[in-house]
C-alpha cells in the first residue's frame, strides 16, 4: 500500500468512531495535503463533513500568503458544512529571541500590545475563550489538547520532518483500545517531503508563496518550514524578510526588537548554526574544550544561564545527561550541547536530538569493537 492510500483509510478510520474529529490546520504544505485528503473524502461523500470541525491557531506573526491560504481553506471547508474555528488568542509561544531577556517565551495577540501587534485578527476569529484564565497561560499545543477531549484530533506531523519529531512518533506507545494512547492520530506520519511535494503536483495544490521565496534565497527543500518567525523551526526565513519584504519588518521589529539579532548572528552559536561562515568567523574553534565548558555551564556557572524558573526543567535535564553520559561523548556532542545551552532549549527538542545522536555512536562502536566484528572486548 502506498502512502496516500494508507493515509486515507486511517483518515476514514478515524472518522468511524462517531466521535468529532479536529482536524489541525496551519496553513503549511502538511498540512495542506491532509486537508486536502480530508475535504475530498467529504466531497466523495465517504465521510461526515457536520463531524469534522477545523482548528486554525492563528500565530499572529505568521507569513501573508499563509494568512491568505489559511482564509481560501476556510471557505472550502465551509461550502461543504464542516466548522471552521479561527483562533487569535493569547497563547504562549517559544522564543528564541527573547533568551536574552530571560524568558523563552512571548504571546501572540498579547492583550494591552494591540499597537504593535503584527497585524489585525480577521473579523471572524475567535478571541476569547473559557479555557484561557489569563495570557499565556497556555501555549497552542496545551490549548488544542484542551479543546479536543470530546473528539479525535488529526495532526499532520510527519517523522521525516526532524529527528525529534521522528523520536516524537517512535515513542507513542500503543494504548488499550486506541491506536496511540491519546486523542491524537498522525494519517501522514510516513510521507517523506518528496510524498509531500509529489503530492502537492499530481494535485495541482496551491501553496504559501512564503515556500518559493525561501527557496529562492538557498534554503533546501527540507529545510523548507513555515511557522512563527520567531520559534526555532520558523527563524530562518526571518533573516530574509528585511530584503524581501520591508514592511512586513519593520512591523516584525515593532513587535520583536531583538528581531535584528538574526541578521547580526545568523551564524554564530546563538542560532545553533554549524557553518564555514562560523568556523571562519571563530577561527580554531574544534580546539577548544567543550566538555569543560559545559561542565562549567552546567555546575559552577549554571544561574548565569539557567536564570528562570522556567529554565531550571531545563538545566536539569541537560545536568542529567551530563552526568550519565559524558563519559562517552565526544567533543562534537559536548559543542551540540553547549550551543543548545547558548541558544536556549525550552522544549527540550535540541536535547532529545543529542540523546539520539550520543547512543547510536556508542550502539555503533559497541558493535565494531564486539569479539564477533573481530575488535577488542569491551
Amino acid at each position: 500500500m502506498d502512502c496516500v492510500t494508507a493515509a486515507r483509510q486511517r483518515i476514514l478510520n478515524t472518522f468511524s468512531n462517531g466521535v468529532p474529529v479536529y482536524l489541525s490546520f496551519s496553513a503549511g504544505k502538511d498540512s495542506l495535503c491532509l486537508a486536502y485528503l480530508v475535504y475530498a473524502l467529504i466531497k466523495a461523500g465517504k465521510i461526515d463533513a457536520k463531524q469534522l470541525i477545523v482548528i486554525f491557531i492563528d500565530e499572529e506573526a505568521i507569513y501573508d500568503s499563509m494568512y491568505q491560504m489559511a482564509v481560501r481553506w476556510r471557505k472550502r471547508f465551509l461550502s461543504v458544512g464542516s466548522e471552521f474555528r479561527w483562533y487569535c488568542l493569547p497563547v504562549k509561544q517559544s522564543s528564541i529571541l527573547h533568551y536574552l531577556q530571560s524568558t523563552e517565551s512571548w504571546i501572540t495577540w498579547e492583550p494591552g500590545k494591540e499597537d504593535c501587534w503584527v497585524r489585525q485578527p480577521p473579523p471572524f476569529a475567535i478571541t476569547r475563550s473559557p479555557y484561557l484564565n489569563y495570557p499565556g497561560e497556555m501555549n497552542y499545543q496545551e490549548f488544542c489538547q484542551t479543546i479536543t477531549k470530546d473528539g479525535i484530533q488529526i495532526v499532520g506531523l510527519r517523522g521525516s520532518e526532524s529527528l525529534q519529531r521522528a523520536k516524537l512518533l517512535a515513542g507513542i506507545a500503543l494504548g488499550k483500545g486506541a491506536i496511540t494512547g491519546s486523542n491524537c492520530q498522525y494519517p501522514i506520519y510516513d510521507w517523506r517531503d518528496s510524498d509531500v511535494w509529489l503530492f502537492i503536483k499530481e494535485h495541482n495544490l496551491d501553496f504559501p508563496d512564503a515556500y518559493i521565496h525561501l527557496y529562492q534565497v538557498g534554503v533546501s527543500k527540507r529545510h523548507l518550514r513555515l511557522c512563527n518567525f520567531f520559534g526555532s523551526e520558523g527563524i530562518a526565513g526571518l533573516r530574509y524578510i528585511a530584503e524581501t519584504d520591508p514592511k512586513l519588518w519593520n512591523q516584525i521589529e515593532k513587535r520583536e526588537p531583538n528581531a535584528y539579532l538574526t541578521l547580526l548572528y545568523w551564524d554564530s552559536e546563538m542560532f545553533k548554526r554549524s557553518t564555514r561562515k562560523r568556523r571562519a568567523l571563530e577561527g580554531d574553534e574544534p580546539l577548544k574544550d567543550y566538555k569543560a565548558e559545559c561542565k562549567k555551564m552546567l555546575f559552577t556557572e549554571a544561574d548565569k544561564y539557567f536564570s528562570i524558573a522556567s529554565m531550571k526543567k531545563v538545566h536539569a535535564a541537560y545536568r542529567t545527561f551530563y552526568i550519565r553520559n559524558s563519559s562517552v561523548m565526544t567533543n562534537d556532542n559536548f559543542r551540540a550541547m553547549h550551543d543548545a545551552i547558548i541558544a536556549g532549549d525550552p522544549k527540550l527538542r535540541s536535547l532529545r536530538a543529542l540523546y539520539t545522536t550520543v547512543y547510536k555512536q556508542y550502539a555503533d562502536f559497541s558493535r565494531e569493537t564486539s569479539p564477533q566484528k573481530g575488535g577488542e572486548k569491551t
